[in-house]
């Protein structure tokens, strides 16, 4: 058996996901997303194919470019004919020197599909037990921004199919509904039965930010993302050390490239968490990179899909699956679409499951 894959080729197919329902953040609103589909195959072999996903967020991903298509264009042409050692540790060296880090998602398409290449084209990203045992993956539920009455019905819906851990995004509406609509989830649930956490995405000002970290705080939240907008280092190194809630950096990470710049921020802010984009971050190497730096800093962490659709959302799982995780990870997202990708991916009281008997929409 061959110890190199051979004469690679690349190609990428666009797809447009529509959103089931105006999808509010604090950046606005959502009703559909552009996403790349990265194919990969032998020449020899042009039946077996890895699929990778590039899904750049508008707005905030370091590649939302209007070239961006040109350049994954590119590099798929200039990229192909080449040979790679079947390895994990090669491909993803490989990668990190071929597509450059002004380019994370893109890069993270390129390591996911040729490692489902190196396992033979069957969407398995990694060995790991979500995919080989279907152990589930605890995550979050998600209620996006709207009108209280929107909100409250989400709320109401994830109770009611199980979740353990609610995500609420705040910063839209007036800050005392959304305090309203946490002390309605604390009148029917402690914190002992329902994990509440909520994200800012940034929306706060650094001057009164410390006054609603202070009020949330009364509903014993388990934590706060990125509660004023990224680039305040000092204001959000202060925020971190008088907060009474926990903060989490999520925009915070984005485009910081490098182990040191990496260490100097985490040493610098000293957040209580971390949360993970691969698609936004770097992809699977520079998210190793994070955890071992957050780690080591005694600084706890967890993954979060940013939209991708079941291509991307499945690399992600499975790259979650490697490590061993309880606290719920942010991986829910695959519901948000009219038009995902049918997968063996499911949902089921707070857990996100692949099951094997369910089959993969195939993809052209």
């Amino acid at each position: 058996m061959s110890t190199i894959l051979k004469n690679i080729k690349f190609t990428i197919i666009p797809h447009k996901l529509q959103f089931r329902f105006e999808a509010g953040t604090s950046r606005g609103i959502l009703k559909e997303k552009t996403t790349y589909f990265l194919r990969v195959f032998e020449s020899e072999f042009p039946e077996i194919i890895g699929w990778g996903e590039a899904a750049p967020l508008a707005r905030l991903s370091v590649d939302d470019r209007l070239d961006f298509k040109s350049w994954m264009s590119t590099f798929c042409s200039q990229l192909s004919g080449i040979d790679l050692m079947k390895s994990e540790d090669k491909i993803l060296e490989w990668v990190s020197e071929a597509i450059p880090d002004k380019f994370p998602s893109m890069r993270f398409a390129f390591e996911t599909a040729l490692l489902d290449l190196l396992y033979g084209g069957k969407k398995k990203i990694f060995e790991n037990s979500f995919y080989n045992d279907s152990v589930p993956i605890p995550i979050n539920g998600l209620i996006w921004m709207g009108n209280k009455d929107f909100m409250l019905d989400q709320i109401d819906k994830k109770l009611q199919e199980g979740y353990s851990c609610i995500k609420m995004k705040i910063g839209a509406i007036d800050f005392d509904q959304e305090c309203a609509l946490l002390e309605y989830m604390r009148s029917r649930y402690s914190s002992d039965e329902i994990i509440l956490r909520v994200d800012a995405n940034g929306a706060f000002d650094p001057e009164s930010a410390i006054y609603k970290l202070e009020r949330l705080a009364s509903y014993d939240l388990h934590s706060i993302e990125q509660p004023i907008k990224k680039g305040h280092i000092r204001e959000m190194a202060n925020l971190c050390r008088s907060s009474p809630l926990p903060i989490a950096l999520d925009e915070e990470l984005i485009g910081v490239n490098g182990i040191e710049n990496k260490r100097e921020l985490l040493e610098t802010i000293q957040p209580q968490y971390i949360i993970l984009k691969p698609t936004l971050v770097g992809g699977i190497i520079s998210s190793r990179e994070w955890i071992e730096i957050a780690e080591s800093m005694k600084i706890s962490w967890w993954m979060t899909s940013a939209l991708e659709s079941n291509i991307g959302l499945n690399a992600i799982a499975q790259f979650t699956s490697t490590f061993p995780v309880t606290m719920p990870q942010g991986l829910g997202t695959g519901q948000l679409y009219h038009n995902n990708i049918d997968s063996p991916l499911a949902i089921e009281k707070g857990y996100i499951y692949y099951k094997k008997e369910m089959d993969w929409k195939e993809l052209t």
